[in-house]
């Protein structure tokens, strides 16, 4: 199950740049350096999303990925300790990043990349594993997708049929 797209409106965004490329194409007069730009955006309340911009010039490039990301937001459940309610493997290409429930008073335990993520999304309290590549905008994405498939308690009760209560049995 996807998380929904929230609209980016009414929300009170704060951005991060996670990584800056120069990419070069060679032509016949000589290269061209174009730039890259890997922004991951959130209101550190449970709506996270990130985005890619290419440009000639890098501020440009910054924009056009925040834009991106805007368009990308998911909201997110975030539990009462402000970590994950279930732990999860998030997987985008080879990448793979270990999402795990944690106690009050544990900090946000993650790489760089991963980190900027889950300090934009609201979580207080979250240990991570990066597993596989160590691509930077391989592990946001992961990152990603593995919050996006989290689901509440509610919910899988829902889905099952049962209470809440039967369900924490």
């Amino acid at each position: 199950m996807k998380r929904t797209i929230v609209d980016a409106s009414q929300l009170e965004l704060e951005d991060k740049v996670v990584s800056i490329k120069r990419v070069t194409k060679v032509v016949k007069g000589g290269r061209n350096f174009r730039f890259t730009a890997l922004v991951v955006v959130g209101d550190r309340n449970g709506h996270v999303g990130a985005g890619l911009g290419k440009a000639a010039e890098i501020p440009e490039a910054i924009r056009k990925g925040k834009e991106d990301a805007m368009k990308k937001l998911i909201s997110l459940p975030i539990d009462e300790n402000g970590s994950v309610p279930h732990d999860f493997l998030g997987k985008f290409g080879s990448a793979t990043v270990l999402l795990k429930r944690s106690p009050e008073g544990t900090g946000v335990i993650a790489g760089g990349p991963a980190r900027n993520v889950l300090e934009l999304a609201g979580f207080k309290n979250i240990r991570t594993k990066s597993l596989g590549s160590n691509n930077k905008q391989n592990v946001v994405l992961a990152t990603i997708e593995g919050l996006s498939q989290l689901k509440t308690p509610e919910e899988v009760a829902k889905l099952r049929g049962i209470s809440v209560e039967q369900l924490q049995r």
